[in-house]
C-alpha cells in the first residue's frame, strides 16, 4: 500500500498525480481541467501522507527510520556492486529512491507485526493517550 501511495503521487512515467495536476505537456504549466477531481484526490493523498509517515515515526522512531535507510542503502550499494543495478540514468535513481521511501514507510507500518513474529512480543498503544 505504501508503494502504491508513493508511486501514485509521483513516478518517472507520465502517469502520476503530480503529472496530472501539472498538466504534462500544457503550455501554461498548470492544467485546470477536472479541478474538483484533482482537489479530491489530492486531499485523499494528503490524508494518507499524514497517517503513513506519522505511524511510521511512532512505530520505529528516528533511530528505526535511520537504521531502515542505512540497511536499504547498503542493500542498494550491494546490488550496484554486483552489477544487478545500474543508476547511471536519472530515471533508475528516481525509481530506487521512490521504492526506498515506500519501503521505509511499509516497515514502519508493519513493525508491530514483524516484531511479534520475530520476538513473540505484542505491541499495544497506550489507551490513555
Amino acid at each position: 500500500m505504501a508503494l502504491a501511495l508513493v508511486l501514485a503521487t509521483f513516478n518517472p512515467t507520465q502517469y502520476s498525480f503530480l503529472h496530472w495536476v501539472a498538466g504534462a505537456g500544457s503550455q501554461t504549466g498548470f492544467n485546470t481541467d477536472h479541478m474538483p477531481y484533482k482537489v479530491l484526490i489530492g486531499a485523499v493523498l494528503a490524508v494518507f501522507y499524514v497517517i503513513y509517515p506519522r505511524a511510521t515515526w511512532r512505530s520505529i522512531g528516528a533511530i528505526g527510520v535511520g537504521l531502515a535507510i542505512v540497511v536499504l542503502s547498503a542493500l542498494i550499494w550491494v546490488l550496484i556492486d554486483i552489477e544487478l543495478l545500474d543508476l547511471h540514468g536519472g530515471t533508475a535513481l528516481n525509481w530506487v529512491l521512490l521504492v526506498l521511501f515506500a519501503t521505509v514507510m511499509a516497515v514502519g507500518l508493519s513493525w508491530s507485526h514483524i516484531r511479534r513474529r520475530v520476538s513473540g512480543q505484542v505491541d499495544a498503544d497506550d489507551v490513555g493517550e
